[in-house]
């Protein structure tokens, strides 16, 4: 039995040995074949043949947006704070952040008993005054009464004097009536000085009395104006901010009790570098009618306005560099003070430059040209501006030819390639559009639609209304603008 099992371990063992070997005998033959077809001749390959996009080369003017970050502020904004000292026995219900005031509304109101008790007392001085005003007055019309008839007195015994005079002259009266006539005719002399004097003092009293009088109406005024300043007025239509004091609390002279700011005054502010500016003018100073467009990001949408009125900083702060700017926003519907937004400024038209998209530029302008029997070829651009996805060049010599509209490392001169799909010349808004806002031109019957839907919101302030109506009445409308209109009205 262990003969019998030894000799079928041995033949299984030669069975399994020339099964390797035929086996190893079969890829070595695999291996000579696979090495006999690779000398086959090399024009029996296939050129591989790559697929792209391309884009032509255009060239006309295009006009460059630039692009900032702003922030948008409150050109109206007042602190309303404590004229007098006191406790609040009165504020506006709500007097909270947030809620709109009316202008001449009152705000808050400091107790004015203090004040009140001013004014009364300033009123009576100046009722006191005009009473001795009144009796300086009379006292004066009778102190020149009284010189008059002193006067005539004075004239008479003048006459008498001169009377016994005559007559002892003729030497018919006596040494002692002259005597007594011209004694009499001095005292008659003097009483007429003292009514002089007496005429003197009245018209001082009575300038005196004049004066204390103004005294008295300007103390009544200061007390008025006291009173009044109890009072915290709106002087404008606007929102609270910072509310600082309830009622019954204590107030010092100025301090703080809100801040009121009008949401519908608001201008962008932002800062251009140097050269931004000096390519936004060839005159050092920015023009006035120059329309820029304000965005802000709601997340999947924008909310899009435009500004005027656009101005410029005289000097460069300290530590900041570049140009700080300004502008008036026209639509403000849904803009905040604070908000952060992205502001597009058109440049001065540029001619004889082509728009392609920046996948197709490298970074020295490098350009893959498709050539003759569709072979690419390397050539470079002039790069002018870059703006976003699209880049602006410069290429007269590539006029009228097909790019690659995205290059990638795969791509080199002397490919062969498949146009595929011919790229539009830039992903991107073209300039004038961002500046407007994408900016819409409505058909007549849409345009009368949409100003019906305006006129019949109730709810519509009138001033925002007639800003509405201006903006629908221009050629072109930010599309901004028309959204907001049918969705707040349910278009």
């Amino acid at each position: 039995m262990g003969f019998v099992r030894s000799a079928l371990i041995g033949i299984m063992l030669g069975a399994l040995t020339l099964g390797a070997l035929g086996w190893a005998g079969v890829s070595i033959w695999s291996a000579i074949s696979a090495m006999s077809e690779d000398d086959t001749p090399e024009r029996n390959r296939r050129e591989v043949v790559t697929a792209v996009n391309a884009v032509t080369v255009s060239s006309g003017s295009e006009i460059p947006v630039i692009e900032a970050f702003g922030t948008l502020r409150s050109t109206r904004t007042l602190e309303l704070r404590a004229a007098s000292a006191g406790q609040i026995v009165n504020v506006m219900d709500p007097f909270r952040d947030g809620v709109r005031v009316a202008g001449g509304e009152m705000v808050a109101r400091i107790d004015p008993a203090e004040a009140e008790a001013a004014l009364a007392t300033a009123q009576a001085d100046l009722t006191e005054a005009e009473a001795d005003l009144r009796d300086a007055a009379l006292g004066l019309e009778l102190a020149k009464d009284d010189l008059t008839v002193t006067q005539e007195q004075a004239d008479l015994r003048a006459q008498a004097l001169a009377r016994q005079n005559d007559l002892g002259a003729r030497g018919v009266g006596s040494a002692a009536a002259v005597e007594t006539a011209a004694l009499a005719a001095a005292q008659a002399r003097q009483a007429v000085v003292s009514r002089r004097q007496a005429l003197a003092q009245a018209e001082a009293r009575l300038d005196q009395a004049g004066t204390a009088r103004e005294r008295a109406r300007i103390a009544l005024g200061e007390a008025a104006r006291l009173l009044q300043d109890t009072s915290v007025i709106a002087p404008f239509d606007g929102v609270l901010s910072d509310v600082a004091v309830v009622r019954g609390g204590l107030v010092a002279r100025n301090d703080l009790l809100a801040r009121l700011v009008d949401p519908a005054a608001l201008e962008v502010a932002f800062r251009l570098s140097t050269a931004q500016f000096a390519r936004l003018t060839e005159r050092g100073s920015v023009p006035q009618d120059a329309v820029a467009s304000v965005s802000l990001d709601l997340g999947g949408s924008e909310l899009v306005s435009t500004t005027d009125r656009l101005r410029e900083s005289p000097v460069v702060g300290e530590g900041e560099s570049g140009r700080a700017l300004f502008a008036r926003l026209r639509d403000v519907t849904g803009f905040r003070p604070g908000d952060i937004v992205t502001v597009r400024l058109a440049e001065p038209p540029l001619p004889g430059v082509a728009r392609l998209p920046s996948s197709a530029v490298g970074a020295q302008g490098e350009v893959l040209v498709i050539g003759p029997e569709d072979r690419l070829e390397e050539a470079r651009v002039q790069i002018v501006r870059r703006q976003g996805n699209s880049v602006l060049v410069r290429a007269p010599a590539l006029e009228e030819a097909q790019i690659v509209a995205d290059r990638n490392p795969s791509l080199g001169a002397g490919l062969k390639v498949r146009i595929i799909d011919r790229a539009p010349q830039s992903n991107a808004r073209t300039g004038a559009d961002a500046v407007r806002g994408q900016m819409i031109d409505l058909n007549p019957e849409r345009r009368a639609a949409l100003m019906a839907l305006v006129r019949a919101d109730a709810n519509l302030p009138e001033q925002e209304r007639d800003r509405m109506l201006s903006i629908l009445a221009n050629t072109a409308v930010p599309a901004g603008i028309i959204d907001q209109i049918e969705q707040r009205r349910g278009g």
